[in-house]
């Protein structure tokens, strides 16, 4: 029989009440063994409670309505009422997916997608690091491999959890994909599906790292340009005039004390300049395929400092100096330079100026917590067109594809506005996803806000 609404939030308020006299609780007095009871007991009872959690989010997913929330995806509901990231939001759904209990079609309940794992976590026995072991695990075995082998490999993997730390369950899920699999055989369609390439955050040198996987067409293709472009001498940043076309000298060569490594990052970097100096890639979102990056007459001027890509990486000053003068590309100076940013009604579309000075302006999409660029991003008309809203660059914000048709003025969607701030534009949440209605503002792509003290803004929000 299913619990009633009251009976849980019964059992809820019991557990906030029990947790927060715990909290009061000085532990001072205790000695270190009886210190760590109390540890092994609260991860006890937070691994059942990620359980608990896996029971709700699956039937959450199961009986979700398009409707609900606005129209809202339930990745984005979840990480706006509880602040977490997209990427948090989405792990914990399909996390809850697979050790949830499920219904078929016809009302008859069935058992988890991973039966083992969802029981070894609802006894407290693994947390999340085992269960995502366990479930990369099983998404990384080839398609051939039979039903019965895989619920056996899941048994296997969630029974020594029970007993290991994620670093020795990663070893043993390992040494058991080999046996499973021991001549590493991998069909097409597996290949297709691990493809993939990961650009990392830049660090506080403003340097990425690049990971991933790449299938045989694209490293054929890598390979043939790296023959070209890195071999010593060819591409060289330290040469006055890089060697890009034919042969370098021996000279050249010689004096070039490059790691291969670092000839095939510049090899890349080459063939990727010379694709946007090409002009042959085209258009995105009405403005020319290539970088646009945003700074002040300030650092313009003294050749310091650093500029933002559309894109949101970080440019060091003399890096962008160096790229203008081998390539075109659009930079936006904060100053009043004549371009036509107020269209009124005469037009419903952003123009391409007023674009730039977006990508300036917002950096990437607006939305709470969204991480899309500028590049990514769409602009939306803080009051719609259809109600009278105006072309003009105080009526536009950033939004991606993903959050724009969120936003609305009905009482489920999401409301936005120019703040106060700097000219940030803030968004209100529907009441089902935050009943205090606080508006908040994305600082992803501004991260010197928390760093600034609220005299410490101009206008357009940018530091003095």
């Amino acid at each position: 029989m299913f619990a009633s609404r009251d009976e849980v939030a019964g059992a809820l308020d019991a557990l906030e009440a029990a947790v927060s006299t715990l909290a009061d609780l000085d532990v001072g007095g205790l000695s270190n063994p009886d210190r760590l009871d109390v540890v092994r007991r609260l991860e006890y009872c937070a691994r059942r409670g990620e359980a608990i959690g896996h029971r709700v989010l699956g039937a959450w997913w199961e009986q979700r309505e398009v409707s609900e929330f606005g129209g809202q995806h339930s990745f984005d509901v979840l990480a706006a009422a509880l602040h977490l990231s997209r990427a948090e939001a989405g792990k914990r759904f399909r996390t809850a997916i697979e050790l949830a209990p499920r219904t078929s079609f016809t009302g008859e309940p069935l058992a988890p997608e991973l039966p083992a794992t969802a029981q070894a976590c609802a006894s407290g026995a693994i947390g999340d690091a085992h269960v995502q072991i366990i479930r990369r695990f099983m998404r990384d075995l080839p398609a051939g491999v039979d039903p019965e082998t895989r619920e056996r490999a899941e048994a296997q993997l969630a029974e020594a959890a029970a007993t290991l730390g994620p670093d020795a369950l990663r070893k043993v899920a390992d040494r058991l994909a080999a046996y499973i699999n021991p001549d590493g055989d991998c069909e097409e369609r597996e290949r297709a599906r691990r493809r993939g390439i990961t650009l990392g955050d830049q660090g506080p040198d403003a340097m990425s790292k690049l990971s991933g996987w790449v299938d045989p067409e694209l490293r054929a293709y890598l390979e043939a340009i790296e023959a070209k472009l890195a071999r010593p001498g060819m591409c060289n940043p330290e040469d006055e005039c890089p060697v890009v076309d034919g042969d370098p000298d021996e000279a050249v060569a010689e004096r070039d004390t490059r790691s291969l490594a670092q000839r095939r990052h510049d090899a890349w970097k080459a063939t990727c300049r010379a694709m946007l100096a090409s002009g042959e890639l085209g258009v995105h979102r009405g403005l020319p395929v290539t970088v646009i990056a945003t700074t002040t007459v300030r650092e313009l001027s003294a050749a310091a400092g650093h500029v933002v890509s559309a894109g949101g990486s970080v440019v060091p000053m003399r890096d962008l100096i160096r790229m203008a003068s081998q390539a075109h590309h659009y930079l936006a100076v904060f100053d009043d330079d004549g371009r036509a940013l107020h269209l009124g009604r005469s037009k419903r579309c952003a123009s391409a100026d007023q674009r730039i000075v977006l990508y300036a302006r917002d950096r990437g999409c607006t939305h709470p917590g969204c991480t899309a660029p500028a590049y990514h991003a769409e602009a939306h008309h803080l009051v719609e067109w259809a109600e009278g809203g105006e072309t003009d660059i105080e009526n536009f914000g950033l939004a991606c594809h993903g959050h724009h048709p969120l936003a609305g003025t009905g009482p489920e969607d999401w409301r936005a506005r120019r703040g106060e701030r700097g000219g940030r534009i803030e968004w209100v949440a529907p009441a089902q996803i935050d009943p205090a209605q606080q508006p908040r503002i994305n600082t992803y792509f501004h991260p010197e806000d928390h760093l600034l003290d609220d005299d410490d803004t101009t206008q357009d929000g940018d530091p003095p």
